[in-house]
This record gives C-alpha cells, sequence and structure tokens, in this order.
C-alpha cells in the first residue's frame, strides 16, 4: 500500500508540474547586446527577450524560464528535440510575432533552427 501512496503523490507532482506551464510560441534572434535589460553587459548565449506579452514593463528582466518546444508552426515536420532549455530574459523583442523570442543557441537545444517558429511550453524557473 504504501508503493502505491508514494507513485501516487508523484504522479499528482507531475500532472501540477505541467498543468503551470503556459503556452506560447518562440522564434529566435543572433544579436544579443545590447539588451533592454543589461545594456552593454553580456549575459551569454542561452539567453532570451521576451515579447509583449511576457514583457510588463521590464519587470521580468533577469527572471529565468525553463522552454519546452511543443510542436511546429509552420511546414517543418518534428522539429523539437524533446529536450528543454533554461534561459535568462535580458531584452525585449517589442512587437515580435512570438511570446518569447530564443538565442539561436537556446532555440537550438530544443528544435531544429530550419523551423524558424514553434510552438512552446514556458514557465518560471523556481
Amino acid at each position: 500500500m504504501e508503493n502505491y501512496s508514494l507513485f501516487f503523490v508523484g504522479m499528482v507532482a507531475c500532472l501540477i508540474s505541467i498543468a503551470s506551464a503556459t503556452p506560447g510560441i518562440a522564434t529566435f534572434y543572433t544579436k544579443y547586446v545590447p539588451s533592454a535589460c543589461f545594456g552593454n553587459q553580456d549575459q551569454g548565449k542561452v539567453i532570451v527577450a521576451a515579447g509583449d506579452a511576457l514583457w510588463d514593463n521590464g519587470t521580468v528582466c533577469g527572471k529565468m524560464f525553463t522552454v519546452t518546444c511543443t510542436g511546429p508552426r509552420n511546414l517543418v515536420p518534428h522539429p523539437c528535440t524533446g529536450k528543454s532549455v533554461t534561459v535568462k530574459i535580458v531584452d525585449h523583442c517589442p512587437r515580435c510575432p512570438s511570446t518569447i523570442d530564443l538565442s539561436q543557441e537556446a532555440f537550438t537545444i530544443i528544435a531544429n533552427p530550419v523551423a524558424g517558429i514553434i510552438n512552446v511550453d514556458y514557465k518560471q524557473y523556481a
């Protein structure tokens, strides 16, 4: 009985984790400095710019998010690698067609860059 209880608790935790992710759209960019959050300070290569829906007047600057590709948005079949990436918000992407604009390096971890635009789930990293 104890093993079933532990299994049940594990399953509930997984479902809560999945349910807390937010669906969105991701694209990628290649010029990382200067950024809206950190000016001319280099923040590395696994970073992200927030679209207008996430930007919230810059309150997301420096926050970490885990992003997972969930599927295609165009004719490129099966763009997802099956991996997730944790990125730091360093910039704003005003009027972007996406929720998040990943660095090319971050995008490549989760999807084939030939796709250019993908569906994602993202959540703030605790």
